[in-house]
Formats: C-alpha cells, structure tokens, sequence
C-alpha cells in the first residue's frame, strides 16, 4: 500500500536488473467483480549483473495472490516473502518459468493505474509503474519481455478485445463468453503494456509505407462518437507519412490501433500499437471542437505515434531518462506541426507555454534537470522541464549541427540502439559521432536545473564603424544546486539600420557576403562580439526564434520595441517585441489605480497591427494578445495577482476603447463564408474575430454585445460558438450572460467532451467563476469526481486560470484549493499532486498572498494518510 513516508530514489545507485524476462505470457479472465490475471514468466539471470545469487524481487501495488509457481510446482507461504509492495523468491535457479495468479478489482480503481474502468469499459495506463498493479513483475522499463496477451469477458458486454502487436487468435466460450489472442513480436518494458475490453465501435482506414506494406488502421470509440474520429485519423496518416520522409523512420507492426477513454490521467499513452487516448485529445467535430482542440489533437496524435521509434522501438534505461523520449518526441511533433501549420505561430505557442510555466516550474521548489538525479514518486516528473525543455534542448542540438548532421545522428541513434534501452547520453553520443562535434559541455544542459539568464549590453563606436555586444551568462541557485558551471547556448541574432533594413553581420573587417543572420556559441561567462563595417548604431534583434531556453535582459526603449514589431524580419522576435512592449506599459500601471492613460505607442502599435491586412494574420493573431497573468506574475519579485489583473484590465479596456471603430471592421472583414476547414489562413481569420469580439465586450459596446449574440446563434462550428460564449461570459451582460451559458449546456449536455469546455469557460471567467459559483459548479449534475478532466475544468481551470479570485486577499481561494486536494488525494493521488501546483509558488508572492498560500500547503501536509504523491510536492515546497 502506499505510504506517506517515500524514499528517495537516486541516479547513482542505479543498477542493471539481476533478472531478465524474455517472455511473458498472459491470461485475463475479465468479470465485472474483477479480474484473475494468469502470467508466466520465463526469467533468467542477468549475465551484465554483479548482484550474485541474488533473490528474484517482483513488484505489485493492491494485489491478491492466488497462487505462485515455480517451474510448475507450486510454492507455499514459506518460499517467499510478500513484503506488500514486492513479492521476494529466494533461491532461484539461473533460469526458470515462473507463474503467478492474482487477483485484481479494476472497477474499485480510482487511480486510473493498471487495469481499471473508464465508461463500462475495461482499460489501462501502465507508464510509469501501473504494470505492478496487475501482476507481480520486475516493474522497470530496462526490463524488456516479449508479450503474448489472451483476454477472455463476456462476448455481449465487451465484444471488443484489444491488446498489443496482432490478433493471432480468436474464438467463442463456454457461457457466452469469447476470447481473443494478440501477440506483440517486438520486445518492450511492461509500461507498455495494453489492454481494452469494452463495447465500442471500430473505424478503420489504412496506410501505404514507403516499403509498400498495407498497415490496417483502426480506431476503437463508444457508439456516439462514432462520427468524431476522422480528423485524429487523417492526422495519424500525415504524421505516418512525415516521419517517413524527415526521420526515414517506417512503422513495424500490421495494425495500428488508437481508442478513446473518458477516464484518463494524461493525454494519451503510446503502448506499442495500441494507443490509448484521453477522449478530449482525440475526439473532434466541427459542431463540438475548437481550432485549438483540432491543432491539439493533430500534435498529441503525431507525438504519440513518433514515440514508436523515439520511445519504443529505443527506450529509456531507468525513469530519470523520460526526457530521452518525451523531449526528443516533443521536438519531433512540434516539427511536425510547424511544417504542416504556421512555423512562428507554432514557435510563439511553445514558448508561451515555456516562458509562463516551465520557468516558472525552473523557480519553483519543484524545479530540476531535464535528468534529474533523484525522485520520491516518478508521476511527478512528468513535467514541463522533461517534455518542454527537454524538447528544447534537442531543438538547441538541431540548431548546433544543422538538419543534414542531426539527421545523421537520429538514423545512427535509431541503427544502435534499436530495441535497448539507454540513456540521454547514449542520444547525445550519437549526435557527437555522426557530426564530429563535440557535445562535451552541451551535456550540462541535462545535469543542470534552472534558467539561464543573459544579460546583454552594447556600445558603438562611430568612429570604427564597430558595435560591441556583450552577452554574460548566469543560472540562479536551485534546491540543490549552486555555483553553476556556464552552458553551450546557441544565440541566433541580427541587427537593424533605421529604415528597418536587415545590416550584414561581419565579425572582421573587410568580411564579404556576411550573413543577415548569426548563431553565435556562448561556451564561456562572458563574450564579447564585434561587428565591424557598420554605418549608424544598430538595433539589435537577440535571441532570434528563441534559440534556446533562457531569460534575456537588455534595455530596450519602448521605441526601439515598437520600432521591432514593424520591422523584424524574424516573425517571432516581432511578436516578443509587442510583448515586452505591453509587459512595460502593464506594469508600469501595477499598484497605480488612479492611473487612467496608456502609452500611446502601445495603442499605436496595436492599430497598425489591426488595420493592415497585408501582414500575416496568423501572426497578428498572437500579436494582438496581452501577454497572460500569469506570464506577468512570473515576471514579478512579489506578485499581487489581483493588482496585475487590474493593470491589464486596463490596459485591455482602454486599448479597445480607443481602437473600438478598428475592431468593428476587423470583426467584418474577417466574416467567413463558405464550409468550414482548419488551415492556418481560417484558423487565423477566427482568431482575430474572436479577440476583436472579445474586446469590444470589455467596453460593454452594445453593438458588440449584437454581434456576440448573433455569433452565438448562427456559428456552424465550436470555435465560433464558444468566442461568443467566452465574450458574453466574461462581460458585464448578467442577463446574456445565463441565458447563453443555459443555451450552451442545454443543446451539449449528452456531450461529456464539450460540458468541459462550458465547465472550464466559467471556472476560468471573473464574472462566472467566483468561489459560490465555483463550489456550484461541483454540486452540477454533469460533475463527475471520478473523472479527472471534469476536475481539471473546474478545479484546474479556476486555480489557474482565474488568477484574481483565486488569489484573493482573504485566502478563500487557497482554502478552497487545498480543501480539493485533501478529497482528491484519497481517490486520485496523482491528479490531486498535479492540481496543489499552484500552492507551491507561494514564496513568488507578496508576504500577504504567500503566507495564505503557505498555509494551505500545510493544512494538504497535515492531512492523515497522504499519498506519495502529494507528499513529495508539498515537503518539498515547504522545505527551507
């Protein structure tokens, strides 16, 4: 059982496995008091091991076991010790077969780890350590088997009966029962195990590889979703095809198999062949999904089917190398997107999410390297510094060698290393020996936590005709860690003459055909550059696509920023302009309420972005939004989240003010016609609709509040649809604010994926989602606290989301949020773990915030019988 007092788990004592199972074969009888699970193992000693004649260590987590075997004889009490979270056989031979029988209740499984129900339906979720929850096994993903899987249930409850690799056989039982067998031929650690059994309907369609081969591809869904599985579908054929042609990587198996599960901790888990997905990250219509779910969708389908090589085919040694596959796979599918959507709009979004939440998770008590070096529970190291910034430090390697030499490394990492299980370093050699660089320092950017910060200064000389720029390197201190070494930074940049003009880079006199734009390597703590040939003091363009994951200071003047958002030739260094323009003009008004004016180069800069229809409109998109509260709290040295929520609002209200006749005729001339599709040119045209929609709202402009009811009434698609929810919700329309929110939930409420989007527009809402309301919300009858993404839209979305109410200066919000996390704890550790985030900034906020949120962390420590979970999280955050 779980306890509320873990260990600690470390690098160094990492150790190869004393056995190894070279095959595993499986019986599932499924009933609906639980499950008998059959499993033969055939083991031997581990000759790369030194543990001697060690006794053999399985592990499980809430099993009962029937019976335990030995090369067919069976073992009494005597021959082993259940020690209740392992099963320890002393005395073993040098190989064996060992069978073992346990007995499981999937339906009792709040955790949603292992073998539970989601639905009527029987599924699992193994990554990282829920295999032990089914069986007694060496739970370690060094530990590769090849599995064969017979599964036998009632034919009329559970006609469907999937698990990893192929079908191999089939057949009717006794009792109207039936049974299927699947036989995966490639071996694999059991966190990448499968199983589903339930009532669903198949859709299938297929593939042609590069080699010819005819794959079957199947989608398995409850009846009334039949009609929401093209898209995921068309999604997985493009990304089938383009991992072909960028990474020459072709698919294994004959059958490629995804099914959609409402019960779901993660996104989606990439099981060999049988991927298993939350219904929300694969489920999309136009009547029920949003231009942001479709793109979601597209990605979350990509990075799980890339991860059959970037995860399966080579895997990782032991957990403290998840970013192994899940950086490199992240890197991969946002590649993808970008070569199939908008390159700087995809750039702008995994930096939004970089900037605001993995540095903010750098800063935190939580904070660690992409390969940490030790962990109490692994469930809580799936997270944005092993997936984001590991995918950036893939992207900084790409950058380094080139796409031709990174191409060579990935073909040579795949050729070494197919079907092992290995290491970033492994990865990171591949890359050395196939380029010839040497990635020496490099590595420091998996060893060491926290973000660099680079502190930038400049000077002209006229005289010379030189422009010095000047970069110095740092990274704070982070729990266990200090005095930092300096790290390999590509620094990609350029300079601009005062027409706008792209000015050639020389690093000496006399340089001809000089590059437009430079990567320069930062090796050491300081550096200094000079650029020669130059007519006029530049303005400098620094960090160009964010060519690596650091903070960079300089001190622009806002007309220098302005000046960089008309005239950047790089779209994302434009967008950063407009947003440390906003940034300085928002919080120049924190703390001032009496402030009423706002820069008149910021209202400048807008009008000009929303009246020239020549720009990119999928940039001017992203351009036209403020950067987010939280963004600016993680900016602050002691945040007052409702002073920051006032100053935007500010901002937001007399920018739409001021703008109001230049939003009208954005909001028309953006009107589309014509059927529905999700390219990036109509992607771009809803968005601006929506946020000009959205701002006109603010002002309380009655014409906008027509246009929103007009919206609301006539869209043919979510997107449409849910900007005028959102706009009418988050205005000071009462009335139009219940009659379409009764709207909504009256025409969807069948509809579990949409209710959480209606669920989230209101937890997220000032207007609608106050503590009352929020408390309401969790008394609806669509609530379901079973399920984790119906708390992740009302719990996670007010916590996150509803920055100003839920930092309220009485600590209601905190008490709110810890008072979720001691219920959640008991039936779902992990997503309580996930959901007490918030809390655990507290030392980012004014005393009189911090100490509230402080408290709240102590009532969740306090709680009797914690989970490992959240104890980890919450000791942690405490800790001095």
């Amino acid at each position: 059982m779980r306890t509320n007092q873990p260990k600690t788990i470390y690098l160094s004592e990492y150790r190869v496995p004393a056995y190894l199972v070279d095959s595993v074969d499986l019986t599932f009888e499924l009933f609906e008091e639980g499950a008998r699970v059959h499993s033969v193992l055939s083991v031997r000693r581990n000759p790369d091991s030194d543990a001697g004649p060690a006794p053999l260590e399985l592990d499980g987590d809430s099993l009962k076991l029937e019976s335990l075997a030995l090369d067919g004889k069976t073992l009494d009490e005597g021959a082993f010790e259940d020690l209740g979270d392992r099963l320890v056989i002393p005395g073993v031979p040098e190989t064996f077969e060992l069978t073992v029988v346990t007995w499981i209740e999937p339906q009792n499984n709040t955790r949603l780890e292992g073998l539970y129900k989601s639905s009527g339906m029987f599924c699992t979720q193994c990554e990282a350590e829920g295999f032990r929850c089914i069986t007694y096994f060496p739970d370690r993903p060094d530990v590769m088997s090849r599995f064969r899987t017979r599964i036998e249930a009632e034919k009329s409850a559970y006609p469907v009966l999937l698990s990893n690799g192929n079908d191999v056989d089939r057949g009717d039982l006794a009792d109207g029962r039936h049974f299927v067998t699947w036989e995966d031929p490639f071996p694999k650690p059991c966190y990448l195990f499968a199983l589903v059994a339930g009532d669903l309907v198949e859709k299938r369609d297929s593939f042609t590889t590069c080699s010819g081969r005819e794959i079957d591809l199947r989608m398995y869904v409850e009846p009334r979703n039949a009609e929401k599985c093209d898209h995921a579908m068309d999604s997985l054929k493009r990304s089938m095809r383009w991992d072909e042609d960028v990474y020459g990587r072709e698919y294994d198996l004959d059958i490629f198999m995804i099914v959609a599960v409402d019960d779901f901790n993660m996104g989606a888990m990439e099981n060999k062949g049988l991927n298993i997905f939350n219904s929300s990250c694969v489920l999309a219509s136009q009547e029920t999904a949003t231009d942001m779910a479709f793109q979601r969708i597209e990605a979350i389908v990509a990075h799980e089917y890339f991860h059959n090589w970037s995860g399966n085919r080579v895997t990782c040694r032991d957990w403290f190398q998840l970013s192994l596959k899940e950086g490199f796979t992240v890197f991969r599918d946002a590649s993808f997107s970008a070569d199939t959507g908008s390159p700087t709009v995809k750039r702008i979004e995994d930096v939004t999410l970089l900037r605001t939440a993995q540095f903010a998770e750098d800063a935190g008590p939580m904070s660690h390297p992409v390969r940490p070096s030790s962990y109490m529970e692994i469930s809580n190291f799936y997270t944005l510094t092993i997936y984001e910034k590991g995918a950036e430090v893939v992207r900084m390697i790409h950058s380094l060698l080139g796409p031709d030499m990174f191409r060579k490394g990935s073909d040579l990492y795949f050729e070494r290393h197919d079907g092992q299980a290995v290491t970033t370093d492994d990865f990171v050699r591949a890359m050395e020996d196939a380029s010839g660089r040497d990635l020496s320092q490099f590595r420091l950017w998996y060893e060491q936590a926290g973000t660099p910060v680079l502190d930038v200064s400049d000077e002209f000389d006229a005289s010379a005709g030189i422009y010095r720029l000047t970069i110095r390197q740092s990274i704070p201190d982070t729990p266990g860690q200090s005095n930092k070494q300096p790290q390999h930074i590509p620094f990609a940049m350029g300079l601009l003459g005062a027409q706008g003009q792209a000015l050639p880079l020389r690093l000496r006199s006399g340089d001809t055909d000089a590059p437009l734009e430079r990567v320069l390597e930062l090796t050491d703590a300081e550096h200094t550059f000079e650029f020669h040939g130059l007519d006029e003091r530049p303005v400098p363009s620094l960090l160009r696509h964010f060519s690596a994951p650091v903070r960079v200071s300089y001190p622009w003047t806002r007309e220098q920023l302005q000046f960089l958002m008309s005239h950047d030739p790089d779209g994302f260094n434009r967008w950063d302009a407009g947003q440390r323009l906003a940034v300085d003009v928002i919080q120049g008004l924190v703390g001032n309420p009496d402030e009423d004016a706002i820069d008149s180069r910021l209202v400048d800069a807008y009008r000009q972005l929303i009246s020239d229809s020549s720009l990119d409109q999928a940039l001017v998109a992203k351009m036209l939004q403020l950067p987010s509260e939280a963004y600016l709290i993680e900016l602050s040295e002691a945040a007052d989240a409702p002073a920051i929520h006032a100053a935007r609002e500010r901002v937001l209200k007399r920018l739409a003010t001021a703008l109001r006749d230049e939003l009208v005729a954005c909001y028309n001339r953006n009107h589309q016609s014509g059927p529905y599709r999700v390219t990036p040119e109509q992607i771009a045209g809803r968005s601006l609709r929506n946020t000009a929609l959205s701002w006109l709202l603010l002002i309380n402009d009655d014409e906008g509040r027509e246009l929103a009811s007009q919206q609301f009434r006539a869209a043919d698609n979510m997107t449409d649809r849910m900007g005028a929810l959102r706009a009418l919700v988050n205005s000071d329309y009462e009335a139009d604010r219940e009659r379409v929110l009764s709207e909504f939930y009256e025409r969807f409420r069948h509809d579990p994926q949409v209710v959480e989007q209606w669920f989230s527009v209101q937890a997220a809402s000032g207007q609608a989602g106050r503590l009352p309301q929020i408390r309401a919300l969790l008394e609806h009858e669509a609530f379901d606290w079973k399920n984790p993404n119906k708390v992740r839209s009302v719990i996670g979305a007010f916590a996150g989301q509803n920055l100003a109410e839920f930092h309220k200066p009485d600590g209601s919000g905190y008490e709110f949020l810890a008072e979720q996390v001691c219920r959640l704890d008991d039936s779902n550790p992990q997503i309580a773990a996930r959901l007490v985030t918030p809390l655990t900034r507290w030392r980012k906020f004014a005393p009189s915030y911090g100490e509230q949120m402080k408290a709240g962390l102590e009532k969740v420590r306090d709680k009797a019988g914690l989970s490992r979970d959240v104890y980890e999280v919450v000791h942690k955050s405490l800790a001095d």
